[in-house]
């Protein structure tokens, strides 16, 4: 069953960073190609311009996806911003946000596993990045909250749900 599995994956999946070369490229995206498995991709927000990985993870046939905004959080805001992301967490059907410790970057992190699908689709490229920007653009305010508004992660979840009605 493994030969057979291992023989269907070396046959049906391919590496899908070229795809998400020609979808950025598509949307005149920014991009850097950072080998054969990455690439990175700048996409401007309504809040900050937003940095997003792709990699390709050949073992377990994944295309990985992280996308980090420009917010640096200070080591003393790191235990507040981890009951943050527990709280917006929560509320996140597909992906997650977490915070690359050594940088102190909020990221938002998904992964699509292609084994036997015969790889990725434009559609599929275009959701993870709809869908991050989506949730970065919505949640941004509540990361600002806490790092230097000095809100708790209670109301800065509560307050960047809160959305706008009618009209000013």
């Amino acid at each position: 069953m493994t030969e057979l599995a291992t023989t269907e994956h070396e046959a049906a999946t391919a590496n899908p960073v070229d795809l998400v070369e020609q979808v950025a490229s598509a949307h005149d995206w920014i991009f850097e190609r950072r080998g054969d498995d990455e690439i990175a991709v700048e996409i401007n927000g309504q809040w900050c311009d937003y940095r997003i990985y792709f990699s390709w993870i050949d073992d377990i046939c994944a295309l990985h996806f992280a996308c980090a905004f420009e917010m640096r959080v200070p080591s003393y805001k790191r235990r507040d911003i981890t009951d943050l992301l527990a709280r917006i967490n929560e509320k996140l059907a597909i992906g997650h946000f977490d915070l690359w410790a050594d940088e102190g970057l909020p990221v938002f992190r998904q992964a699509v596993l292609l084994r036997g699908v015969g790889g990725a689709s434009v559609e599929q490229v275009e959701d993870m990045v709809e869908i991050a920007l989506t949730e970065c653009e919505r949640f941004y305010p509540a990361f600002q909250f806490v790092v230097w508004g000095g809100k708790s992660p209670v109301e800065a979840v509560q307050a960047s749900m809160l959305e706008t009605v009618g009209q000013a």
